[in-house]
């Protein structure tokens, strides 16, 4: 299980790899929610998105044998990403089995990066598993899975560090923080990072609507499920339920969920490159959307959001910024 010596190892091994991605904030926001809003900008990190550090903990973190037969990831874009880097720059073989309807950019920059891709049709319900499980007995594979990893989940914990360190160094000590939370490393690695280390900020998990699986898992005390495809505008934090090792995690640290429209993330989307000149991808910009148009819901005088990832395809953030 994920602790905070786990998250400071990670730490420790990701110095000189993982970047330090900056604090920002702007008066425009502090406006439109009413209160100071800071904004971790994840999507400025290696491979575009908070998913490097959990691939780099997890890829450093191995034992020498199962880093050199190479490693298998599931994902959508972002973790596919991340592991593909990291593998790379460990010189170790990455294989990534993604989606086929993932978004091209993703898709082509894992390609880019060095991995083997393999494609599974998710909208006709083929199991990457079974995809997965074949090439582990095939190859000798690690899996490396995106959340409910102990050491994915530490490696998202070193957000949480830097977090309340420079918050600190701007002399707030409380804090509502809100994360992009899909099955939930990000949300407990910042959680348990914080805990121990800015024990008066709450962490908040958000959601884009229909995908709502936490927020009703918090609220219902047990593991909550999404009904249909893993499909819509916020692809990278789609997935069916909390983790069995992240969910207790935040269980135990988190407020209450948020749920936000595809409406509101757009409208994030465009509030972030208009005011941080930040480009954030829909997933990636779910708490800024929750920070900036849920004040109601939220206590306190300052709120920190997680821009978790900026890969998006140009066309469609094209037709979001237009959209304005």
């Amino acid at each position: 299980m994920s602790d905070i010596k786990m998250i400071e190892a990670a730490a420790q091994r990701a110095r000189g790899h993982v970047r330090r991605t900056p604090l920002l904030s702007s008066p425009f926001l502090d406006e439109i929610a009413g209160r100071r809003v800071f904004v971790k900008a994840e999507c400025l990190q290696h491979t575009g998105s908070f998913k490097f550090r959990g691939a780099w903990s997890a890829l450093s973190g191995m034992t020498p044998e199962a880093r050199a037969a190479g490693v298998l990831a599931f994902s959508s874009g972002n973790h596919a990403q991340g592991v593909a880097l990291a593998a790379r720059l460990h010189g170790v073989p990455a294989t990534i089995i993604m989606p086929e309807d993932a978004p091209a950019l993703k898709i082509a920059n894992t390609r880019a990066l060095g991995a083997e891709v393999v494609l599974y049709d998710r909208a006709g319900r083929e199991k990457r598993e079974e995809i997965g499980a074949r090439l582990q007995a095939e190859r000798g594979l690690t899996l490396i899975r995106p959340y409910d990893e102990p050491l994915v989940i530490a490696g998202q914990g070193t957000c949480g560090l830097e977090i309340a360190a420079q918050a600190a160094e701007l002399g707030v000590t409380q804090a509502e923080v809100l994360t992009c939370c899909g099955g939930g490393g990000l949300t407990a690695g910042i959680s348990l990072a914080l805990e121990a280390h800015a024990p008066e900020m709450r962490v908040r998990p958000a959601e884009p609507e229909g995908f709502d699986d936490t927020a009703r898992s918090l609220a219902s005390g047990g593991i909550e499920t999404n009904n249909g495809p893993e499909a819509g505008l916020c692809d990278a934090i789609l997935t069916p339920s909390p983790g069995q090792i992240t969910f207790p995690i935040m269980a135990a640290r988190c407020g209450p969920g948020l749920v936000v429209s595809d409406d509101e993330v757009r409208a994030a989307m465009r509030e972030a490159a208009t005011r941080l000149k930040l480009v954030v991808e829909p997933g990636g910009a779910v708490a800024l959307a929750a920070a900036l148009y849920h004040g109601d819901a939220l206590e306190g005088d300052t709120v920190i959001a997680t821009a978790s990832g900026g890969n998006v395809d140009a066309s469609l953030y094209a037709e979001v910024l237009a959209a304005a």
